[in-house]
């Protein structure tokens, strides 16, 4: 492992930001906490305050973000360091007038080494890798405020959970991470993952202690040792259905197989996933919506069914104990036909806003109010008076949207 990489510690933007490049985006057009913490995907951690770092595309990145700018740092993978060092010292003999402009723009300062956060040459083509992964070429306020015409609980929930969108992840990695999430809950599930990765992928680089490894080949998956391998790792049956489902899009379809299916219509493409060991209805979904570019693919667990009852009053599986492939259809209709085209996007923000982790983003609003009442008590009864007046100008667009959303509930 080279010196660079063992040395290396979790990029900041406060410290060596000339190794940081940056893009526009709003927070309304993403949120990194609510994008990458709501269980999609299980490969990003929060290294820093209101930094993530994770691995995408081969390689490292931690993230950032200001109010309207979307700020990266990409590492220097393992198999790269010693070919990085040879280049930049190539440069320090060569003279300025030797280093063409897009030479001149890739320097970075000095005071990075100083920090122990490696040297980085930007690579073209990583602004546009994160286009893609966040799918930022789709206008999301545009698509929160046709979904809240539709539906007045959405945009309820909308005000506060902004910035949710899905990803367009790897098809092998959302594929067989999701396998690995029958009967589990996130925390585990990232282990799991983390597991995979450690035992079949290759490393990548290590900062601050932790090394980041590439998500695993289908051919490594896919070896006849992996079940017995997984098994001593705790993954139970999955494993079993993990090294079965490899093996068999290798010997059935070819390796490029699950990355054609991004061009198969959305029925066709979910009922193929549905043909592999471990996966059903909600897995493929996740895949095809997460990874496959379907929109308007709804995935539907336990917890979606209880969104559909209780929110929305949905009749689907109402006299119905548990989950069946009926039911869940049944659901991804009744959403399709209320948000549209990317139903699958919309479920994810109500999806987001009723973990547990995130509940707190919903009591924000009240304690403010709470908090303004009290403030308001020492003042004057003129100053009283006015702000009372502002309260009530507050709170009867928010009782107009309740009884909008009771009135959407009785027509459901």
């Amino acid at each position: 492992m080279s010196i660079i990489a063992t040395m290396a510690k979790h990029a900041r933007l406060s410290v060596g930001g000339a190794a940081w490049a940056s893009m526009a985006c709003t927070r309304s057009q993403l949120r990194l906490d609510l994008t990458l913490g709501c269980g999609q995907t299980f490969r990003w951690r929060e290294t820093g305050d209101g930094h993530w770092t994770g691995v995408m595309g081969g390689r490292v990145w931690t993230l950032t973000q200001t109010d309207d700018r979307l700020w990266y740092h990409v590492y220097n993978n393992n198999k790269d360091a010693h070919k990085e060092v040879d280049n930049r010292k190539r440069k320090a003999d060569g003279s300025a007038q030797q280093l063409n402009k897009s030479e001149k723009r890739r320097k970075v300062n000095i005071k990075e080494e100083e920090n122990d956060i490696p040297v980085i040459v930007k690579k073209e083509g990583e602004e546009e890798m994160l286009v893609d992964y966040f799918q930022l070429n789709v206008n999301l306020e545009e698509l929160y405020r046709e979904w809240g015409l539709a539906d007045p609980h959405f945009k309820h929930i909308s005000n506060i959970f902004t910035g949710i969108r899905m990803l367009r992840q790897n098809p092998t990695e959302c594929l067989f991470s999701f396998i690995c999430t029958s009967n589990n809950h996130i925390s585990r599930i990232q282990g799991m993952v983390d597991n995979l990765c450690r035992s079949l992928g290759m490393p990548l680089c290590e900062l601050d202690g932790t090394t980041y490894y590439d998500f695993p080949s289908l051919l490594a998956l896919a070896d006849d040792s992996v079940e017995a391998l997984l098994r001593d790792l705790g993954f139970g049956y999955r494993a079993r259905f993990l090294q079965q489902s490899a093996k068999q899009i290798l010997e059935e379809h070819g390796p490029d197989w699950l990355q054609g299916l991004r061009r198969a219509p959305y029925l066709q493409a979910r009922d193929s996933l549905r043909s592999l060991p471990g996966v059903g209805l909600k897995v493929a979904d996740c895949a095809c919506l997460m990874s496959l570019d379907k929109a308007d693919a709804v995935p539907v667990d336990t917890h979606v069914w209880q969104i559909a009852k209780r929110d929305y009053k949905c009749a689907a599986g109402s006299t119905q104990k548990t989950l069946t492939d009926k039911v869940n259809r049944d659901i991804g209709d009744f959403f399709r036909q209320l948000w549209g085209p990317y139903a699958g996007w919309a479920q994810s923000v109500l999806f987001c806003a009723d973990l547990k982790k995130f509940q707190k983003l919903k009591e924000m609003p009240s304690v403010k109010l709470e908090d303004d009442k009290k403030a308001s008590l020492p003042l004057k009864k003129a100053k009283l008076k006015m702000k009372n007046k502002k309260l009530d100008q507050i709170e009867k667009p928010m009782s107009v949207c309740h009884k909008k959303e009771s009135l959407h509930h009785k027509i459901d």
